[in-house]
């Protein structure tokens, strides 16, 4: 092979996929011995991972993935969608639309609390408890970065997301089964503790929280998880986005047409000089 046609070869580098006529293997698996005989979260793992699951990490992972697949089309996200279609966008652009909506406001929580996670475990690999890493970790947060705790409340699940203390039970059965370390679980609960002190009403972990435990615990790197996120959502923008094309409906914007937005700038009209 000469050096120019290396170079071709070489212009992209990969360890992810083999192929080649009448060969394609996934991370050195031929692909026919994958196809009905490995779940699609086994097969996110492979590929992002670089390794099969166990089959509880499978279903950790896959617990993650459905718990987070939609809330409403007050979401941003979800919202997008369905206004992409009625612009007559196809479900492919609507998705897109709706995909590239979720930043670190709106869908970035699961990341961030993974980042917070990892820190406080950083923080215990150097010789403090578990209390003194959460709560230095905590004030860190709050003094640098927001008052906000990601993972933690709810605007909309006041009394608590119900989706967290299902996946947070899962993480738990999986620890005694060995599957995972639990450590992170210890860590997620250790904040909520500290959050809720001094408050009357607690701060329970949310979905992201209880996501990132499950991430955290799988060892996906903290930016992972908002990719994984992203791959959750989209089997709720897709749901909705295809909903919509039934419904109809053209050109439909944020709100109904009969309620009109504020206006709050200054009539320039009333400053001409006369």
């Amino acid at each position: 092979m000469t050096q120019d046609a290396q170079d071709v070869r070489d212009w992209w580098r990969t360890s992810i996929i083999e192929m080649e006529p009448g060969k394609i293997n996934f991370r050195g698996l031929p692909i026919q011995d994958l196809i009905g005989t490995t779940s699609f979260p086994a097969m996110i793992w492979l590929m992002v991972a670089g390794r099969l699951p166990s089959d509880g990490e499978a279903r950790l992972l896959e617990a993650a993935l459905v718990a987070a697949v939609d809330h409403g089309p007050q979401a941003p996200s979800i919202a997008a969608a369905r206004m992409a279609v009625t612009c007559g966008l196809p479900l492919n652009n609507a998705m897109a639309s709706a995909v590239n909506m979720l930043g670190d406001v709106h869908g970035g929580a699961g990341e961030q609390s993974l980042e917070l996670y990892y820190d406080i475990d950083s923080r215990m690999g150097d010789g403090q408890s578990l209390d003194e890493a959460t709560r230095a970790a905590l004030t860190q947060w709050q003094n640098e970065r927001t008052r906000y705790i990601p993972g933690f409340g709810h605007r909309f699940h006041k009394n608590g997301d119900p989706r967290a203390p299902r996946l947070m039970a899962l993480v738990r059965d999986a620890a005694g089964a060995g599957t995972v370390s639990g450590r992170f679980a210890r860590i997620g609960a250790a904040v909520e503790t500290a959050l809720g002190e001094g408050r009357a009403r607690p701060v329970p972990m949310n979905i992201d929280g209880a996501t990132a435990v499950i991430f955290a615990e799988l060892g996906c790197a903290a930016p992972l998880a908002r990719g994984l996120f992203c791959l959750s959502r989209s089997v709720g923008i897709l749901a909705h986005a295809w909903e919509q094309m039934q419904q109809g409906g053209r050109n439909k914007g944020p709100i109904p047409p009969r309620f009109l937005f504020t206006y709050d700038a200054k009539n320039l009209a009333d400053e001409r000089p006369s």
